[in-house]
């Protein structure tokens, strides 16, 4: 296990270097002039001229990125020039926002999936088992500002069950921000939903039809035994790696329901900088997606590696 989490990690060392590498040039490459995004259109192109070489801007390409990639390791992330705040708190409280959305998420997406999933392959080509795989593949297809308005309406304007906003007041117990992040929280879980219970239910087939399960069948060993014991240890490889998978794709794909429910997350953070051509800002925020991800991955890799031995012992 130590040998595996060792060699994981150092395979995130290129690719955290490759990224940075895609994540700067991208960034660099943003039309529009940074010294003109921030003192307006009516500057003149002397003093343009003259904020780009304060900031860096005129410095040749691997210059800045050399310079860039050293700071941000040693933590010294800049200033952003359009909010004018230090970038690392400021990225870092909206990758916290985020990650409290997206694990909030996660905790309603996981066990129900899994759940739907499972019992959808214990009950393969039944009444039940098509009802679940078209509700759940169903939901996928809603876009998260569909179904995100509709809930808004629903469940926040009309019933007045749930806050419009998902930002809780400043100061509030934790418990109660989770109060807040319910609704913004559904729209996530109808995407994922069927994915991963798809996956579930894909699994659980696979390994029902094992000779083992048989034989274990065949021994009289009880059905909650099978289904616990061996079904669902081994169906839940394939689902891990994709909740692992998933985990990113939360954090960066948050825009849409951040900005409808004014939630200041690295999503929204990510669009503003973009929009403003905030390049220490977008630069950090997309990196800090990227390490989530990589991460995300490397617990999933550790989870799969403790349900299945094989990979444990190099197999």
């Amino acid at each position: 296990m130590l040998r595996l989490i060792g060699r994981r990690l150092l395979l995130m060392v290129p690719t955290l270097i490759l990224a940075s590498i895609l994540i700067f040039l991208l960034a660099e490459v943003l039309p529009g002039n940074v010294g003109r995004s921030i003192l307006g259109q009516y500057a003149t192109p002397e003093d343009v001229a003259a904020l780009n070489r304060e900031l860096g801007a005129d410095r040749p390409l691997v210059v800045r990125y050399v310079a860039w990639a050293g700071n941000f390791v040693t933590g010294d992330w800049g200033e952003s020039p359009v909010q004018k705040v230090p970038v690392r708190p400021y990225v870092m409280a909206a990758l916290w926002n985020s990650l409290i959305l997206a694990g909030f998420a996660l905790i309603l997406i996981v066990p129900t999936s899994i759940v739907l999933g499972v019992f959808s392959g214990l009950r393969r080509d039944s009444a039940l088992d098509r009802v679940i795989t078209v509700s759940t593949l169903s939901m996928t297809v809603i876009p998260e500002f569909v179904s995100g308005v509709v809930l808004l309406y629903v469940f926040a304007v009309w019933l007045k069950w749930l806050p419009v906003t998902a930002l809780a007041p400043e100061g509030a117990p934790f418990y109660e921000r989770l109060y807040y992040l319910i609704l913004p929280a559904i729209p996530l879980m109808f995407l994922e939903l069927g994915y991963i219970a798809r996956m579930a239910r894909v699994g659980t087939v696979q390994v029902l039809s094992m000779p083992y399960i048989r034989t274990a069948v065949l021994k009289g060993v009880p059905r909650s035994r099978v289904v616990f014991g061996h079904v669902l240890r081994n169906a839940m490889v394939p689902t891990v790696t994709v909740i692992g998978s998933q985990v990113g794709w939360l954090i960066g794909g948050l825009v849409v329901v951040e900005t409808l429910f004014s939630y200041p997350g690295i999503g929204k953070v990510m669009v503003e900088s973009a929009l403003n051509h905030d390049v220490p800002v977008l630069e950090a925020s997309v990196l800090m997606v990227a390490v989530v991800y990589m991460f995300a991955n490397l617990v999933a890799d550790i989870v799969v590696a403790l349900l299945n031995p094989r990979i444990r012992k190099g197999g």
